[in-house]
């Protein structure tokens, strides 16, 4: 029975130094290794098809997913997805994006993007630019994020409004976090939203139940694991992926294999 690991990225840029981090030359040669072996990159519609038994992998697959949608996602990690024909994932915080859009409306994004490119950003300064409202120095926007999506190989979907914490917040507000950031997206992509990505992971029994209600297909966790036929749709496992190529090519043949993989995580686990 085949196995399917969900590979999690976060910033792609030569800023090095975090855990979240994977620079522009190990990622295109990760995604080059991913062309070249023969991997197939799942959509996440194909990822919920194989979980329920209606799609069967003939090759062994892998799907590609961003968290928070990073300038530097559109910078560096979008042209090697292009490069190389590799589909994959963003999980985007609508209303940093509708903010990081209000603020480039009034600048030469152009020039933005060179200062990015001369100065880039740690995950820790990424972080502070947010807090500190600069989310157009930290984060995609809409014109971006239709750039990727219109190329046919990265869709975008949920990780709420607003980033909060969804095992934390009164049930009203955190409606309104799974709902808002669904509607936003399927009003600027003209398509549904089905995957939702928990904030830093968190959420509660609760949090799931709402994210069924509001119309979810498919959850998206931090938690350690790979995906197999039968596995729970709102509870997707993921890899999180390290800064080296030699790390990648080991991984993905352990988690592509039923066996490696089921015997690997047996000791990964807690």
């Amino acid at each position: 029975m085949p196995v399917l690991p969900v590979l999690m990225y976060h910033h792609v840029s030569p800023k090095e130094g975090d855990m979240i981090t994977v620079t522009p030359s190990t990622f295109e040669a990760q995604m080059r290794h991913v062309k070249d072996a023969g991997y197939r990159a799942l959509t996440l519609n194909e990822v919920l098809d194989f979980i329920g038994g209606r799609l069967e992998l003939k090759e062994k697959s892998i799907a590609v997913t961003f968290d928070d949608g990073y300038l530097d996602n559109y910078i560096y990690a979008f042209p090697a997805l292009e490069s190389c024909g590799i589909k994959a994932a963003v999980f985007v915080v609508t209303g940093w994006l509708d903010s990081a859009t209000e603020a480039n409306s009034a600048i030469d994004k152009r020039a933005l993007i060179e200062e990015f490119k001369n100065r880039p950003l740690t995950h820790s300064e990424a972080k502070q630019l947010i807090e500190k409202g600069f989310y157009n120095r930290a984060v995609i926007d809409w014109e971006m994020a239709k750039e990727m999506e219109a190329s046919g190989l990265v869709e975008f979907h949920s990780h709420t409004v607003s980033h909060k914490n969804c095992d934390r917040i009164p049930d009203g507000e955190l409606l309104t976090e799974l709902k808002g950031s669904k509607e936003a997206l399927e009003a600027r992509f003209k398509k549904p939203c089905s995957f939702l990505c928990w904030p830093k992971g968190r959420y509660d029994s609760k949090a799931l139940d709402m994210a069924k209600e509001a119309g979810y297909k498919g959850v998206i966790t931090t938690k350690l694991g790979v995906v197999k036929q039968g596995s729970d749709p709102f509870a997707i496992e993921r890899i999180v992926v390290k800064d080296s190529l030699q790390w990648f090519k080991a991984r993905l043949k352990v988690y592509t294999s039923p066996l490696l993989s089921e015997i690997y995580l047996k000791v990964k686990k807690p």
